[in-house]
This record gives C-alpha cells, sequence and structure tokens, in this order.
C-alpha cells in the first residue's frame, strides 16, 4: 500500500502529542498547551514523510477510535519510561525533607500540579538540567522517530515481556530514589543515635525540641556536600533513557 502522508501525519500526530503529554519538561504546566499542541503537529509534519504505511486502514468508525486509542498508548507508554528518573528524583527528595524535618515546606512546582518538598523541587530541576546538559532530549526525540520501524502504526501489542520489563523499570524508582538520599539517611541516623546518647547522659535535655535545629542544620550540609553524587547518580541513570526508550518499543512491536 503506498504510503499517505496524511494519514501518516495523523497518526503521527496522535503519537506525539500523548508522548508530549506525559514527557519531562514538555509537560510541564509551564508550557502552553498550544505551544505543546504545536510542537506535536510541527514534529509530525517533520516525521510523516519518513513513517512506514498503515498495513491496513480501519474499515469503519471505531476501526479509527481503536487505532487512536492504540497510538496515544504508545505514546503514554514511552513518555512515561522518560519520566521515571524524575519521578525517582521527586521521590528521594522527599526522603531527604523527611530526614531533615523539611517535610512541611513545599514549594509550588511549575512543572507539575502538586507542591513539592524543596529538596525533591532541586532535585527535579537538577534531573532537568543534566538530562538537557547531556542532550537527551536531541536521542529521545531521535528514538521517537525509530520507534516507528519498531512499532508500525497501528502494529502495538502487548506480550507479557513488556509488562516485566516496565514493572522492572518502574521498580528502579525506589532503588534510584535510596541512592539518592543513603548520604542524608546515614546522616540522620547517625544523630538520632548522637541524642538517644545525649537523652541517656542528660535526663534534663529536652532531646526532642533542641534535635530539630541540628537536624536542620547537619541536612542542609550534607545536602549540599553530596550534591555532585547525587548528580552523578541522576546522570548514570538518565543515560540509559535512550536505549530502555528502544527496548519498550521494540517489546511493544514484538507481537
Amino acid at each position: 500500500m503506498p504510503s499517505d502522508p496524511l494519514i501518516n501525519w495523523l497518526f503521527g500526530f496522535v503519537r506525539v502529542s500523548a508522548l508530549l503529554t506525559v514527557m519531562p519538561l514538555f509537560s510541564a504546566l509551564a508550557v502552553p498547551v498550544p505551544l505543546r499542541v504545536a510542537l506535536a503537529a510541527l514534529t509530525a509534519l517533520l516525521i510523516a514523510p519518513l513513517l512506514p504505511p498503515m498495513a491496513a486502514l480501519p474499515a469503519d468508525f471505531f476501526g479509527w477510535i481503536r487505532a487512536f486509542f492504540v497510538e496515544a498508548s504508545v505514546g503514554v507508554l514511552l513518555g512515561f519510561i522518560c519520566r521515571l528518573v524524575f519521578y525517582a528524583a521527586e521521590l528521594g527528595g522527599g526522603i531527604i525533607a523527611n530526614e531533615m524535618g523539611l517535610t512541611m515546606s513545599t514549594s509550588f512546582n511549575p512543572m507539575g500540579p502538586n507542591s513539592t518538598p524543596i529538596p525533591g523541587l532541586i532535585l527535579f530541576w537538577m534531573a532537568t538540567l543534566i538530562f538537557l546538559g547531556l542532550d537527551l532530549h536531541h536521542w529521545v526525540l531521535a528514538a521517537f522517530q525509530q520507534s516507528y520501524t519498531l512499532v508500525p502504526i497501528g502494529g502495538a501489542s502487548l506480550p507479557p515481556e513488556l509488562f516485566r520489563d516496565v514493572m522492572g523499570q518502574s521498580s528502579r524508582i525506589f532503588v534510584i530514589a535510596l541512592q539518592i538520599a543513603a548520604p542524608l539517611m546515614a546522616v540522620s541516623f547517625l544523630l538520632t543515635m548522637v541524642f538517644a546518647v545525649l537523652g541517656r547522659a542528660v535526663p534534663q535535655m529536652n532531646v526532642f525540641q533542641e534535635s530539630f535545629t541540628v537536624r536542620t542544620l547537619v541536612g542542609l550540609l550534607s545536602f549540599g556536600l553530596t550534591c555532585t553524587l547525587m548528580g552523578q547518580h541522576l546522570a548514570n541513570h538518565l543515560r540509559r533513557l535512550p536505549d530502555d526508550f528502544i527496548r519498550v518499543a521494540r517489546l511493544l512491536g514484538a507481537g
């Protein structure tokens, strides 16, 4: 069947729109919806001539709806894979805020609908800068164009291997978060032990009240000293993003 540029653009627009709805940076509340739609339309226009033709066009209205739903689901899943490390950064920041006693100090997050603890917001922006500094936004767009070779229009499937892979990548969120927060958790544990000993040695001391200031100050100092280590962890996992993207696309088209 000869390639129809209009059909290719239409299905490309659906997939890339779903991708940008979930993908970090582009899905931020600070990015206007018309700009996101225009970017999706432009991206689809650029890749439409390079896309393979659809094996068979839908025969009825419900067939078109199903095809659009499949393409949107593929885009959302691929965007979710791109966002996993950012979820881990926010989770790690939440753990750090809890250990530092800054759980109540939240800030408006322009990248999402909810308020975020200050350490989580700092780590999110750190991951964003690393993402851009490593030129991964270009790699992701190149991998997205390649995904049409691995997952043709209307050719997505849900093999069991896909569920296992996505679950495995999702479980890495907690591993990455613990790696990020491990230094602060160790410092918090040592402080708890020190104040426990002080509470035994000096019963008149209000350990619970006095520990707040020390825990916050030492936590801020440790957070500043370990930012480089946290950035290295984030960079190591972000570099795997294009490979994870391609692997999930290959599993989507395996059926």
